[in-house]
C-alpha cells in the first residue's frame, strides 16, 4: 500500500512539475507594414517561455504570418500589467 501512494505521489509530482504556471505571460510590441507604411502598439499572450528572447521569437513569427514586422518588444509582463495597456493597444490588444 505504501509502495502505491508513493508511486501515485511521484507521478503527480512529476505531472505538476511539467504543467505551465497558471499566471500568463504577456509582452508589448511595436510593429510595421510597408507600402503604404503602417505602424503599430500592441499586446501579444506568449505560450512559451517568459523571456525577452522567447517573446521576440514568438511575436515576431506571429506578426510576419500577418505580414507585419516587429520592430521591438517593449516589456515582457505578468497578467497584472495587462489593463493598464489595453487601451493604448486599442485593436492589437491580444490580437496575434
Amino acid at each position: 500500500m505504501r509502495q502505491i501512494i508513493r508511486t501515485l505521489a511521484a507521478a503527480a509530482l512529476i505531472a505538476a512539475a511539467g504543467q505551465a504556471p497558471a499566471a500568463g505571460c504577456y509582452a508589448d510590441y511595436k510593429a510595421k507594414r510597408d507600402n503604404p507604411l503602417r505602424l503599430h502598439y500592441g499586446v501579444i499572450e506568449l505560450h512559451g517561455e517568459c523571456t525577452p528572447a522567447n517573446a521576440r521569437a514568438e511575436a515576431a513569427a506571429r506578426l510576419r504570418a500577418q505580414g507585419w514586422t516587429l520592430l521591438s518588444i517593449i516589456s515582457v509582463f505578468g497578467p497584472e500589467g495587462l489593463e493598464e495597456r489595453k487601451a493604448n493597444a486599442g485593436p492589437y490588444y491580444l490580437r496575434y
